[in-house]
């Protein structure tokens, strides 16, 4: 009658992972981000020729080089974070620069861009790729843009 029972515990979700560098504000800068990110992101099992690999480098190259464009300040880097959650599988993307007075539109309020012009689709494309994404300031000096993806 008084068996033991094993107690019975919650299956431990996988930890997240992370992945943080601090890059130069400068193309150069944002073309590392991208390579870094693809790199990291086959390390973790997604393969550089996955679609996923894919998807999640174009959003890092997209938001580095706004991040190297309109968030430079001269002798500051910005970061680069990729935290992947892989219970989900989804990848959080943030890049942090210190240009908090710039803050890019809000999710479902970016102007359509102008057929005649050669630039202003990436938050764009951020919109359409990502499940989720904003903009984040902690402090008076850096601002965050961050973007969620499924991994799958």
């Amino acid at each position: 009658m008084n068996a033991d029972i094993a107690p019975t515990t919650a299956p431990q979700a996988a930890p997240a992972r992370h992945f943080t560098i601090r890059l130069s504000a400068t193309p150069r800068g944002a073309r590392l981000a991208r390579r870094l990110a693809a790199e990291q992101l086959h390390t973790w099992g997604w393969l550089y020729d996955s679609d996923a690999n894919h998807t999640a480098t174009l959003l890092v190259a997209e938001l580095a080089a706004n991040a190297a464009l309109h968030g430079r300040v001269r002798g500051r880097d910005f970061r680069l974070r990729l935290t992947l959650h892989p219970a989900d599988p989804a990848l959080r993307i943030e890049v942090t620069d210190p240009r908090p007075d710039r803050r890019p539109p809000t999710p479902g309020d970016l102007p359509a861009p102008s057929p005649e012009s050669d630039s202003g689709r990436g938050l764009v494309l951020v919109e359409a790729l990502s499940t989720h994404w904003g903009t984040t300031g902690n402090d008076p000096y850096t601002k965050t843009v961050w973007c969620e993806v499924a991994l799958r």
